[in-house]
C-alpha cells in the first residue's frame, strides 16, 4: 500500500508536467494577406481560442534604432490582430522584429552602445503601448553569424538584460501589466555558440522559440526532411545533429530552463526535384527545389494545405525520425502531419518544455478546405495534445477532447507507405 505521503507527492508531479506544456506560440505573417483566392489570410482569418500566444512577424527597424512598421496597412492589421483580446481576454500579443530578410547591420548598430540599447528599448516600450502588444520577440538571425561580429554575442546578451530590466521598470512606473520577452533562436550548434550565452539571456527571457525547422532544404543536393525528430540509423557527427533532438537537448545543456524552451513545428514542408522517379527516398539525388505551389508560389516550399493537394502521390514514414514525406513524379517533400505533430508533443512533455511554437497559421489548412480534415488540423492537434482547453470560435461548446491511442510511430512501428 502506498502512503498518503507518497500519493501526495505523485500528484504534485504529475501536475508539473501537466502543466508543463502549457503554451502554444503561433506567428501570423504581414504577407500572408498577399496570397490569393483561400489563402489570403488576415487577422480576422485567426481563431482567437486556437493559440495562448500570438506573435505578429514582422516589424522592422528604421535608421535611429526604432521600431517601425515595415508594411502599408500595419497599422491597420495592428488593430485587427490586437483586436483579437476582446474575444479572448487570456490570449497574449507580441510583436516580432527581424527574420531571415532582415538587414543584420541594423542590429549591429543598435547593440553597439549602450545608448543605441537605450533608444531602441524606450521606442519598443512606446510602440509596444501604443499599438496594444503584450510584448516583444527578438527574432535576430543570429548574431555572431551572416555578418554579424563575433562581439555581438555579448551584446546581444546586454540587449535581453536590459530590455528585461527596463519591462519591470516600466511596469512598476505604470502600473500595467509587464511586458513579455521572448526570442526566435537557431537550432544549429554553429550558430548558437557563435551568437547566445543561453545561461544568461534565458534569465531575462520569458520563453525561447526554438525554431526546429529548416534542418534540410533545397541548398543541398539530396533530399532531407525538414524537421525530423530524431537522426537516421547510420547517421554520426554533423549529420547526426541535423534533427529536433540534437537541438532541444544542445539548447538545455547550454543552459537553457526546459519549462521557457517552446519547441517550434512547421506547417509546411520543404520540396526537392528529384534526379531520378526511380529514386525516391531520402538521400537521394535532387537538381534543384521543387516545383512552387498554386498558392504560396515559392520553389521549394509548400504549405501543408498544398501537400494536402498532392492526390495520388505516395506518402512513406520515415521510422527512424518519426516524420513522413511524399513523393509524385519527380517531385519530393517532407512535411509535418498530424500524427508527427502528437509525436512531438509527446517528446516535448517527456522533456518538461515549454510547449509549442508554430510557424505559421496561414500555412496550416486554416480553412478546412483542402486536407479533409476540419479547420487548423495541425496545431487543433497540438492544443489537443497539450491538454489545453479549446472552444471554437462561433460555437458554444467546447470541443471534446478524448484520449487518443498512440499513434503508429509512437508504438515505434511504421506503417510504410500510403497514398493521399
Amino acid at each position: 500500500m502506498v502512503r498518503p505521503v507518497a500519493w501526495a507527492g505523485l500528484i504534485v508531479l504529475l501536475m508539473i508536467q501537466w502543466g508543463s506544456a502549457s503554451k502554444l506560440v503561433c506567428y501570423f505573417t504581414n504577407w500572408s494577406q498577399d496570397r490569393e483566392g483561400v489563402a489570403r489570410f488576415l487577422p480576422k482569418d485567426v481563431d482567437p481560442n486556437l493559440c495562448t500566444h500570438l506573435i505578429y512577424a514582422f516589424a522592422g527597424m528604421d535608421n535611429n534604432h526604432q521600431l517601425s512598421v515595415i508594411r502599408w496597412n500595419d497599422k491597420t492589421l495592428y488593430k485587427d490582430f490586437n483586436g483579437l483580446k476582446k474575444m479572448n481576454p487570456k490570449l497574449k500579443t507580441l510583436l516580432a522584429i527581424g527574420g531571415w530578410n532582415f538587414d543584420t547591420q541594423k542590429f549591429t548598430s543598435m547593440v553597439a552602445t549602450a545608448n543605441n540599447r537605450r533608444t531602441f528599448i524606450n521606442s519598443a516600450i512606446k510602440f509596444l503601448r501604443k499599438y496594444d502588444f503584450d510584448g516583444l520577440d527578438l527574432d535576430w538571425e543570429y548574431p555572431g553569424s551572416r555578418g554579424s561580429p563575433a562581439s555581438d554575442k555579448q551584446r546581444f546578451t546586454a540587449l535581453v538584460q536590459e530590455l528585461g530590466d527596463t519591462f519591470r521598470q516600466e511596469a512598476q512606473s505604470s502600473g500595467k501589466e509587464r511586458l513579455l520577452l521572448s526570442a526566435a533562436v537557431p537550432s544549429a550548434r554553429v550558430y548558437v555558440d557563435a551568437g547566445y550565452e543561453v545561461d544568461k539571456i534565458a534569465q531575462n527571457l520569458d520563453f525561447i522559440n526554438l525554431m526546429a525547422y529548416d534542418f534540410h532544404g533545397t541548398w543541398e543536393k539530396i533530399t532531407g526532411h525538414n524537421s525530423p525528430l530524431y537522426k537516421r540509423q547510420g547517421e554520426s557527427s554533423a549529420a547526426a545533429e541535423v534533427n529536433v533532438d540534437f537541438a532541444v537537448r544542445y539548447w538545455l545543456q547550454r543552459g537553457a530552463p526546459a519549462n521557457k524552451l517552446i519547441l517550434g513545428m512547421p506547417t509546411y514542408g520543404r520540396t526537392f526535384t528529384l534526379a531520378s522517379s526511380s529514386d525516391t527516398g531520402v538521400g537521394a539525388p535532387a537538381t534543384g527545389p521543387g516545383t512552387p505551389g498554386p498558392f504560396t508560389k515559392e520553389g521549394g516550399v509548400l504549405a501543408y494545405y498544398e501537400v494536402c493537394s498532392w492526390k495520388g502521390a505516395t506518402k512513406v514514414r520515415i521510422q527512424d525520425q518519426k516524420v513522413p514525406y511524399a513523393f509524385q513524379g519527380n517531385q519530393w517533400v517532407g512535411f509535418d502531419d498530424v500524427e508527427s505533430f502528437k509525436t512531438k508533443v509527446s517528446y516535448l512533455k517527456q522533456k518538461g518544455l515549454g510547449g509549442a511554437m508554430v510557424w505559421t497559421l496561414d500555412l496550416d489548412d486554416f480553412t478546412g478546405s483542402f486536407c479533409n480534415q476540419g479547420r487548423h488540423p495541425l496545431i487543433r492537434t497540438l492544443r489537443q495534445k497539450l491538454s489545453l482547453p479549446y472552444v471554437l470560435s462561433g460555437t458554444r461548446e467546447p470541443e471534446v477532447l478524448t484520449a487518443d491511442k498512440p499513434s503508429e510511430t509512437e508504438r515505434g512501428h511504421s506503417p510504410g507507405e500510403d497514398t493521399f
